[in-house]
């Protein structure tokens, strides 16, 4: 009789539409944006007498809208490389200073370019007007909706972070000798809705850098740590641990078998049938550590 299978969490049960959702919610405020900002602009310049071609709101607001979309997985990788953390705030103030300015440029560079397109297209020419206060007309809006998708994107990951359950190193206590060594942790603290338990180093299958994180694959799930795969690897055990690729590190006693690929590089299988990459860079150190290990 098989066993009864274990209830699937608010998390593992919105992963399967995560990136439906994700880029849903993306497509969906440019739909309204750029179709409430076309009718508003169209009654502005009505009401204020201006010649115009009923076609022109559209044409700007469209384009302006579509070239924000295509620059949101760009926002969204530039906010996971400078996450806003408080520990490091100047660095992500300056840095994000800078990701505006980009941002303004290529949203200003890319809507102009739609509109000429459209406009020759049509026989006619585009005109953005003086470059120097049109660029600064843009970026004194450009820096808000920036601001804005950072903010939220964050919020999304904390969320997100909540729901999967987030891991930390336990701290050394200020009045006593740490329980175990602290520069080796046999142990990771994990935080889940406001709940809290200890995961054991030895159950952990795998790790895979995410960004600013490292996810933690314990049974299936994964929790990410704030840390980088180079500084979690030389504080894990170097016997039960081994570095696969530049993304991941395996334990050694969940590998099940490897798989040779025609690129030099090779697939590791593990014992709950899920696999991981190997690259040719590490793929001899593994065979040596497995078959001393056997």
């Amino acid at each position: 009789m098989p066993a009864p299978s274990k209830p699937r969490s608010a998390f593992e049960r919105y992963l399967p539409h995560r990136r439906w959702l994700e880029w849903g919610y993306w497509i969906g405020v440019v739909v309204i944006s750029a179709t409430a900002n076309t009718l508003t602009v169209g009654m502005e310049l009505r009401r204020a007498g201006i010649a115009h071609h009923p076609m022109e709101p559209a044409i700007w607001e469209w384009s302006s809208n579509l070239v924000f979309l295509a620059l949101v997985p760009a926002v969204a990788w530039y906010s996971r490389r400078f996450p806003l953390v408080l520990e490091d705030w100047r660095r992500a103030l300056v840095a994000h200073a800078a990701g505006s300015l980009a941002f303004c440029a290529l949203h200003v560079l890319g809507m102009v370019a739609l509109r000429w397109a459209v406009y020759a297209s049509a026989g006619e020419s585009y005109d953005f007007g003086p470059w120097g206060r049109q660029l600064l007309y843009e970026y004194l809006k450009d820096i808000r909706t920036y601001a804005g998708m950072v903010l939220l994107m964050e919020a999304y990951r904390f969320v997100i972070r909540r729901l999967q359950g987030e891991a930390r190193l336990l701290d050394a206590p200020d009045d006593a000798p740490p329980e175990e060594p602290v520069e080796r942790p046999e142990r990771f603290l994990v935080r889940k809705l406001g709940r809290e338990f200890l995961v054991a180093a030895s159950d952990i299958e795998a790790l895979q850098a995410s960004g600013n994180y490292v996810n933690l694959r314990v049974r299936g799930r994964e929790y990410p740590l704030r840390t980088t795969i180079s500084a979690i690897e030389a504080r894990l055990d170097p016997a039960r641990f081994q570095r696969v690729h530049r993304s991941h590190i395996v334990n050694l006693d969940f590998v099940a078998s490897i798989e040779p690929l025609d690129t030099g590089d090779a697939r590791i299988h593990l014992h709950d049938g899920s696999t991981l990459p190997c690259s040719r860079r590490y793929r001899a150190a593994l065979k040596d550590r497995l078959g001393a290990a056997s």
